[in-house]
């Protein structure tokens, strides 16, 4: 990686492809739960609320860009807190998967009550550790991986 903007960039546009995929695979097609258009709008709906789900393709759009500014926002937080804790340079195996369960607590436990203060109370189920497997695979293993890869041959 030549500099940070690009480091960042790439993390979190390669972890935020992973995710997306991945829910979409998950949820649209295995568990058949949503489709891949409701799923990117009820993204949207953070911001957009109901209206969301009447927009079309066009709040689908933005349910991805908003997507990709989350994972681009911890890409950033991670490879800023990467140089000052030193168990994150240890093992980017562990580092990665746990930072991907420290996203998993940020989103559902932080951002979406704020977004949706009715949310239905989370049971420890198959979904659960789905949506949280997801995020420790396809978000904090790249993230951490990428991020050590420019730490490490920018010494």
């Amino acid at each position: 990686m030549k500099s940070k903007t690009e480091t960042i960039f790439l993390s979190g546009l390669i972890a935020g492809t992973l995710d997306v995929t991945a829910a979409i695979v998950v949820y649209g097609f295995i568990l058949q739960k949503t489709t891949p258009i409701k799923l990117l709008q009820s993204i949207a709906s953070g911001i957009f609320k109901k209206e969301a789900y009447e927009g079309g393709t066009k709040m689908a759009w933005y349910g991805l860009s908003l997507h990709f500014l989350i994972a681009m926002t911890f890409a950033w937080f991670y490879f800023v807190i990467y140089p000052y804790l030193p168990f994150l340079k240890r093992n980017p195996l562990i580092s990665g998967l746990l930072y991907g369960f420290f996203v998993w607590i940020v989103m559902n436990l932080i951002v979406l009550p704020i977004a949706f203060p009715a949310l239905p109370e989370k049971h420890l189920d198959f979904t659960l550790i789905i949506s949280i497997l997801i995020l420790m695979f396809c978000i904090g293993l790249p993230i951490a991986f990428i991020t050590r890869k420019y730490y490490s041959s920018n010494r």
